[in-house]
C-alpha cells in the first residue's frame, strides 16, 4: 500500500516537473527608442466600403488654420490615392485589351492626370479631432481629419474621361467586341 502511494506521488511529481519544463518561456522583445506619436484610434481606417477615406493633419497657431491645413493635406492624399487607384485600373484594362500603342499610352496618362487633378465632388467630412499641444514656441492647435470621397464618383469620372478620349474608348469597345466574338465561337 505504501509502495503504491509512493509510486503515485513520484508519478505525479514527475508529470508536474515535466509540464513545468515544457512551459513556454516568454521572450522579451526590445522596446524601440523614442516616444510614441499620437494618432486617433480612427486614423487610417477604411470604415465604409462606399467611400475612400483619406487623412490629414495640421498644426497651427489658430484652430481654424489647423483644421484647414488638415483638410488640405487629406485632399492631397486623396489626389495621390486616386491617381494610384486609377493607374491600377488603367493598367488592368491595358493588359486586358493588349494595348501596346504609344499614342494610346499617352492618352491613358492624360486621363489619369485629369482624374487626379479633378475636383472631388461629393466629398464629405469624416471624423475630426483637434487638441491643444505644447510646442517649443508655445501652445498650438493640432487637428487630425478624415475626408470621405464616394468611390462611385471616382469611377464615374474615370469612365467619362475615357469616353472623352475617343481612341482609348474605341480600343476598349473593340476589345469587348472581340471577347463577345470569341465567346460566340466557343459556343459552336
Amino acid at each position: 500500500m505504501k509502495l503504491r502511494k509512493l509510486t503515485l506521488i513520484l508519478l505525479v511529481l514527475t508529470i508536474a516537473l515535466f509540464m513545468a519544463a515544457c512551459g513556454s518561456k516568454k521572450v522579451k522583445t526590445p522596446k524601440p527608442d523614442g516616444d510614441m506619436v499620437y494618432r486617433p484610434v480612427w486614423w487610417a481606417s477604411q470604415p465604409d466600403p462606399a467611400y475612400v477615406c483619406t487623412y490629414g493633419q495640421g498644426t497651427k497657431a489658430s484652430e481654424t488654420s489647423s483644421m484647414n491645413t488638415a483638410k488640405a493635406n487629406a485632399l492631397l492624399e486623396a489626389a495621390q490615392y486616386v491617381e494610384t487607384h486609377v493607374n491600377g485600373m488603367i493598367k488592368v484594362y491595358e493588359e486586358e485589351a493588349g494595348v501596346n500603342d504609344p499614342q494610346l499610352l499617352a492618352l491613358t496618362e492624360s486621363v489619369v492626370q485629369a482624374i487626379a487633378s479633378a475636383r472631388f465632388s461629393g466629398t464629405i467630412p469624416g471624423t475630426i479631432e483637434t487638441r491643444i499641444v505644447q510646442e517649443k514656441g508655445g501652445s498650438r492647435y493640432k487637428t487630425w481629419t478624415q475626408v470621405k470621397i464616394p468611390k462611385e464618383q471616382i469611377n464615374k469620372t474615370l469612365v467619362n474621361n475615357i469616353r472623352n478620349e475617343e481612341a482609348l474608348y474605341n480600343q476598349f469597345k473593340a476589345s469587348q467586341a472581340f471577347k463577345e466574338l470569341e465567346a460566340a465561337v466557343k459556343k459552336y
